[in-house]
């Protein structure tokens, strides 16, 4: 058996425009649903969801019958965390709230195994296929994806050598924390935040590496895309289920 091959990690090095969806509902019959719709990926969030190591496998499972990549963002840059999430099989990770290189250094270590990191060895794991796929800890580094998530003002002042870690694939700007270290909490459009998120977009091109951002409206996510991000997520589970079932339901209220 061989080794799986990460869709999303190869069209970032070739620089093609990824559109995913943000995956919180902890549920991999929902997560199952979403896979289905034709994004290229989805973040699969235990930072701010439900979900535990036994529930992110579970949505790892319902996504692999898709062609869309699954992408898991642990809920600290912790090596333990980062150490499950990969033997469950997860091979592109999301680390939140990263602010200066040698955090980004650290969850890079975490995904390698020594000598060049400290991931614990296990043979047969989910990741290695039980055991199946051949020389899996030699051979996993080279489909793994880091992706490190700015979303501070310090992260915004080390941006750049942040970037330019050794082993970070990509830069996430998360612009709900971003916005709020700003001192706009709740108002991402404010001038000053998309100022700096437009800024750190093409810093983190500037070092080479792939940007990336959630947004929650059309207008937003293509204004992004236009100002150079590779990895782009247009919208939530979550909020998308409410909202419609919102408009749902005042359709047919009584006026």
């Amino acid at each position: 058996m061989d080794l799986p091959r990460n869709a999303f990690r190869h069209a970032l090095l070739a620089g093609r425009q990824q559109i995913g969806l943000w995956v919180s509902l902890a549920s991999a019959y929902s997560a199952e649903v979403v896979a289905g719709s034709g994004f290229d990926w989805l973040l699969i969030d235990t930072e701010h969801s439900p979900n535990e190591v036994d529930t992110t496998l579970a949505q790892l499972q319902a996504v692999a019958a898709s062609p869309t990549t699954a992408i898991v963002r642990p809920a600290w840059n912790d090596k333990v965390l980062i150490k499950r999430h990969l033997d469950i099989g997860a091979q592109t990770l999301l680390i939140p709230y990263v602010e200066d290189e040698e955090e980004a250094a650290a969850a890079v270590a975490a995904m390698r195994y020594p000598p060049r990191g400290v991931r614990g060895v296990a043979g047969t794991t989910r990741a290695a296929r039980f055991g199946r796929v051949q020389d899996y800890a030699r051979r996993a580094e080279s489909e793994l994806c880091l992706l490190v998530q700015v979303e501070t003002r310090r992260g915004l002042e080390r941006l750049d050598a942040i970037a330019k870690v050794d082993g970070v694939d990509g830069v996430f700007i998360g612009p709900a924390d971003l916005a709020a270290g700003l001192g706009h909490l709740g108002d991402i459009p404010h001038p000053e935040v998309q100022a700096a998120i437009q800024d750190g977009v093409k810093r983190i091109r500037a070092c080479g590496r792939a940007a990336g951002i959630l947004a929650t409206d059309e207008a937003s996510a293509r204004r992004y895309m236009e100002w150079g991000t590779t990895f782009t997520a247009v919208g939530l589970d979550a909020m998308i289920l409410a909202r419609e079932t919102e408009k749902l339901a005042a359709k047919f209220r009584a006026p």
